[in-house]
């Protein structure tokens, strides 16, 4: 199996994506064959130690050739890269420049990841040839297109992690992208007269999923189908779209974690990280509960919520700490609160994999009033940390917070709503015995990838099962 990613944890991560494609496909390892292709960023040719050339990819249209390189990680994981220097080897993000404003040959970049991952779908690659393509969001959803338009047999399973990013373009790049003029319709790639990758992925592969089992029923719908829920509804009345939850990896256990430098008493242990959280962001040592944002500072993760409560708990002599990048506008905002409230709000633009540990270790509680979040994974990190998650009942939230239990959950987006569940975390907060418990309880939750590994397996297993009606003619070569 050929999991199709864009960026990856081990070498460069923007969201959660890049999470879910470190521990997945290690997870799957269990099941069957697993290997990854991302592009060969800067970043990642950086990192990767050991790289061998195993293939040459033909271009087609204006997207360019390109070399496949295979590389071994420390633990046995294979992956493949993407090497077209022209497209990946630059300054910036996966998407973008350093400003945060996204390259204008996008279109061409994740066209060459996903033309890649039908061509070796297509072709034995060094002596292997994946079964099924596991796509990942819009960046690799044009693969299952460029299968069914060359006529290939591989299925594709296309996992949506965000419906609100379709990878969009204008309806003119579609011979240079190769896409065929009889697939601009609404069963195809069209949406709203342009060229949908995202579209590509839901209309051509054999299945579709999403990142939990709530957001699979949401996007259905049309207030959360972003434009797509007509496709959504199609395909899951045909029994093609299932919710499978993510989960976390086992370092964020922190009875397992060799980095941690005090000896793991709850306690004791999220009282020392707490006086170390209040240190780093410079504020007042004082008993008081201290909430935390670890997250994209953008309107769907609610900043504006955050930063409308910010006040409220500054005044009840509460502390935050806010940690992330986004909106030009929130980051400011974000900002200027700091100054404001220099003992009481700290704020670091930008984002350290260790500081955000630290940060889920020493909160109290975490604040993730997301107005749609497909899964989430700060709340599973927050739990395991013993830290208390106030957020939005949607999503994967819903699933995986217990209401009163382990978290706090509020079921509208609005301030009022998410004030009074702020005011329930400093009634918890106020009763020593009822903070234990409820830190004991979200600790003690189990967010592995075990069980979602075995229905991705179920899965992969029910797809390349040969039916009756298969045909054996040869596929168009790309």
């Amino acid at each position: 199996m050929l999991f199709v990613t864009s960026e990856m944890s081990d070498f460069v991560q923007v969201g959660g994506l890049g999470a879910v494609s470190a521990s997945l496909p290690r997870a799957l390892k269990r099941f069957c064959d697993m290997r990854v292709l991302l592009p060969g960023y800067k970043e990642v040719l950086a990192q990767a130690r050991g790289l061998k050339v195993v293939a040459q990819l033909p271009g087609l249209a204006a997207i360019p050739p390109c070399a496949i390189a295979e590389l071994e990680l420390d633990d046995g994981l294979k992956a493949y890269v993407a090497l077209c220097a022209e497209l990946y080897e630059r300054e910036g993000f996966p998407y973008g420049d350093a400003a945060g404003i996204d390259f204008t040959d996008n279109d061409v970049r994740f066209a060459r990841l996903s033309l890649a991952a039908a061509q070796m779908a297509g072709r034995a690659t060094d002596g292997w040839r994946p079964d099924v393509l596991h796509l990942n969001d819009w960046q690799s959803g044009l693969a299952a297109g460029y299968l069914a338009w060359s006529g290939q047999k591989t299925p594709s399973v296309m996992t949506v992690h965000n419906l609100a990013h379709h990878g969009l373009f204008p309806a003119e790049r579609l011979a240079a992208l190769a896409i065929p003029e009889s697939a601009f319709t609404m069963q195809g790639v069209e949406f709203f007269g342009k060229i949908s990758f995202l579209k590509a992925g839901l209309n051509f592969a054999a299945h579709l999923t999403t990142v939990s089992e709530a957001y699979a029923a949401e996007i259905t719908r049309p207030e959360s189908g972003c434009g797509l829920d007509g496709v959504l509804a199609q395909r899951a009345a045909q029994g093609g779209l299932t919710g499978i939850l993510n989960g976390i990896d086992d370092t964020w256990d922190p009875r397992k974690d060799q980095r941690c430098p005090y000896h793991y008493d709850l306690g004791r242990w999220k009282g020392r990280y707490g006086d170390f959280i209040r240190g780093v962001f410079g504020l007042k040592l004082a008993r008081a509960p201290l909430f935390s944002v670890v997250s994209r500072l953008v309107h769907q993760k609610g900043a504006d919520l955050v930063l409308e409560a910010a006040e409220k708990i500054v005044a009840r002599g509460g502390l935050l700490v806010v940690t992330g990048r986004g909106e030009a506008r929130y980051e400011s905002a974000f900002l200027d609160l700091a100054r404001r409230h220099p003992q009481a709000v700290g704020v670091r633009i930008g984002f350290d994999p260790e500081e955000g540990r630290a940060i889920f270790a020493g909160s109290d509680f975490v604040l993730m009033p997301s107005r749609f979040e497909p899964c989430g994974l700060s709340q599973m990190y927050a739990q395991r940390f013993g830290a208390i998650p106030v957020a939005h009942r949607t999503g994967g939230l819903s699933e995986t917070v217990e209401d009163g239990k382990t978290g706090f959950l509020f079921d509208a987006p609005t301030a009022g709503a998410f004030a009074q569940a702020i005011d329930r975390a400093f009634e918890a907060y106020g009763s020593a015995q009822r903070l234990s418990e409820m830190r004991r309880a979200a600790s003690a939750r189990k967010f592995d990838w075990a069980h979602s590994a075995q229905r991705y397996g179920g899965l992969y297993r029910s797809l390349v099962t040969p039916s009756a009606g298969d045909s054996l003619e040869t596929p168009r070569a790309i």
